[in-house]
């Protein structure tokens, strides 16, 4: 399986433009997928960059409803108004940082092509969605800032919007996520939950990044016990966007070459 990086904050390849967001492009067996689209029509112009033909592209799944992640939704739909879009419905709900809108274009629930999802979707024996995140071990500390509007009122975003993709080729399976809201060992409790095992690898963000990098000591001790619970899986991480690079060194220094980073232009061959 062919896995490239359309869209991440650094970028690898020349001609490519990167941006604060994340796009994944996947080559299945049955499926080319997108998981995320970035924040522009950036995606576009490095797809053709990537000789990656977006035209052919079948899946679209977004994992939250933040505009890093979904802002290329529309721009994508001009050039494709066939494949299926599949959102959380709470999704475009709108969500905040401090008092700053970070939600979702509304069009994009408007579109002929979005699908709807709640607690889990089985999209075929390939692609598997799931969210109902609950567990909140080493959560990310960078969600205090973050809320959503729900019936009218201000709340703490609790990412029920976040959903993950799993997936399966050769009776192994991978898990991606954009950013990990719910915080990445959840996640993986909650994918043990549904499958009783680990994925062979895992694409996503750790939300971790802060921008002057000053790190409270809460901080560090959620990032180097997250990095000492994830090295004692038997799973490939690959990080970045969200992550920041001094929070992925730190855990780099732990995980060793089982982290491997994420960067605008970057293919990876899995399975």
């Amino acid at each position: 399986m062919k896995i490239i990086t359309l869209i991440e904050n650094t970028c690898e390849r020349k001609g490519c433009i990167p941006e604060h967001g994340l796009s994944i492009y996947a080559e299945t067996c049955k499926h080319r997928l997108l998981l995320d689209a970035g924040q522009t029509d950036a995606l576009i112009n490095n797809a053709e960059v990537l000789n990656v033909d977006l035209t052919k592209v079948d899946t679209v799944v977004l994992s939250h409803g933040h505009y890093d992640h979904s802002g290329g939704i529309i721009p994508f739909s001009y050039i494709n108004p066939n494949a299926s879009v599949y959102i959380h419905r709470k999704a475009s709900e709108p969500h905040y940082h401090d008092e700053r809108y970070i939600g979702i274009d509304q069009h994009i629930s408007g579109l002929s092509q979005t699908i709807f999802t709640d607690e889990s979707t089985e999209i075929d024996d390939e692609l598997f969605l799931f969210s109902n995140i609950k567990g909140r071990r080493l959560y990310p500390q960078g969600n205090r800032k973050l809320s959503k509007i729900e019936n009218g009122q201000r709340y703490e975003d609790d990412f029920a919007h976040e959903q993950c993709l799993v997936i399966t080729q050769n009776d192994r399976s991978i898990l991606l996520s954009g950013c990990a809201h719910n915080g990445i060992l959840n996640i993986l409790d909650r994918y043990y939950e549904i499958f009783g095992n680990t994925p062979y690898a895992v694409l996503s963000g750790f939300h971790m990044m802060k921008k002057d990098a000053d790190y409270t000591d809460e901080e560090k001790t959620v990032i180097t016990q997250t990095a000492a619970e994830l090295s004692k899986m038997n799973t490939m991480f690959f990080s970045g966007h969200c992550t920041g690079l001094p929070a992925f060194n730190m855990m780099k220094e732990i995980m060793g070459d089982q982290l491997q980073s994420l960067s605008t232009g970057k293919e990876i061959n899995i399975l």
